[in-house]
């Protein structure tokens, strides 16, 4: 066999692997069926402007060695992320904190807001949520929810809040100090040059072809490596013999615009249902970029289709359920890794794929 390792999948998850077993003197094959590096985390200078061409990425992680692995491999700026979100012509901040209280109820104290935030919740009477509508209204109440979450969580998950379970929103962040700051990782930054230029360095010593699609050459990939790292979707792998897991996609749509700052900050959420777009993404202010013009991108959640790539699992019961048969095929496949968002059917911030791939390697070698 040519190859000790084949990876499939040239995102972070499938680069931090090769790195890892390029350093232990393996051979490493990468392909990947998208026509550049990078997965989700791509970016693509433009005139000047690192543009994230899969949606905003903020590296934050409070693992302090995750960060000094990363930091290897790229210079970090202090970038925090305080986006905003728009409702109906009113801007409030995000998180919840207090800054978003006091522009809602005009609340000044700490006290005042839990006060607010209880007796409207009280009267509900939900007891113990069955779903996310019902976990959000006990959190913050009607007011937050009807605003700030009901319209730009069902245009993110396309089923109305009755039908998402509780899960997906327990973690709301939820702060009583005057703080936009959004993550509260220790470590947060945008790496300087952008994305691209750390999964080059990660793949350096590895063959990688591109434009390659995994599943329509299977046996071919299989008889000329080792063992493989599969990041692709799982139920794909497994030619969709239990069904098809539920995913959700997005559509960007980029403007460039002659004006050096469009909306003054990275990221803005549009919380209204009746717009279609959940966020404008004005790349140039992740790197404090000086330049005359700007670029905005809209982002769009839709279904699969032909063509789509999937983003977000719909982490239902349902759904669920279908994955752990999924997952005790993958069990049996002894040359056969799993990794990544879509080789576990779960969403994962940046950090957690660093640590997770790293994690494997050292389970692969020792």
């Amino acid at each position: 066999m040519k190859y000790d390792y084949l990876i499939v999948g040239a995102g972070l998850f499938g680069a931090v692997f090769c790195h890892e077993a390029i350093q232990r003197g393996k051979r490493c094959l990468v392909i990947d069926k998208r026509g550049h590096i990078g997965g989700n985390v791509y970016t693509k200078n433009e005139r000047g402007i690192n543009v994230h061409k899969y949606g905003a990425h903020i590296f934050h992680t409070g693992d302090a060695e995750t960060w000094n692995y990363i930091n290897r491999f790229a210079d970090f700026n202090n970038f925090i992320n305080s986006p905003v979100a728009i409702y109906k012509g009113e801007l409030y901040n995000l998180p919840f904190n207090m800054n978003t209280f006091n522009k809602l109820w005009g609340v000044i104290t700490p006290k005042e807001a839990i006060e607010k935030i209880e007796k409207d919740a009280s009267c509900l009477n939900i007891g113990e949520p069955k779903n996310l509508e019902e976990q959000a209204l006990a959190l913050v109440g009607a007011d937050v929810y009807e605003k700030l979450i009901r319209g730009y969580t069902e245009k993110q998950w396309g089923k109305p809040c009755k039908d998402l379970p509780a899960s997906i929103i327990k973690r709301l962040p939820l702060r009583y100090t005057y703080d936009n700051n959004y993550f509260r990782d220790r470590y947060q930054g945008i790496p300087i040059g952008g994305y691209t230029a750390i999964i080059e360095k990660l793949l350096q010593g590895a063959d990688v072809e591109l434009n390659t699609d995994y599943l329509e050459c299977k046996e071919l990939f299989t008889s000329m490596c080792s063992k493989t790292i599969y990041t692709g979707p799982i139920d794909s792998y497994f030619n969709l013999c239990y069904g098809e897991l539920e995913y959700r996609s997005l559509k960007f749509e980029e403007e460039w615009h002659c004006t050096k700052n469009y909306q003054g900050c990275a990221v803005v959420n549009y919380t209204e249902r009746d717009i279609p777009y959940t966020r404008i993404i004005e790349h140039k202010h992740f790197e404090f970029t000086d330049s005359d013009s700007t670029v905005i991108t809209r982002e769009y959640p839709c279904d699969i289709t032909i063509g789509k790539e999937p983003y977000y699992p719909v982490n239902t019961g349902i759904n669920n359920e279908l994955y752990q048969k999924y997952r005790a095929l993958a069990k049996n496949e002894k040359t056969v890794l799993f990794g990544g968002r879509l080789g576990t059917y779960k969403y994962m911030d940046m950090d957690i794929t660093v640590r997770t791939a790293r994690e494997c390697a050292k389970r692969e070698f020792g």
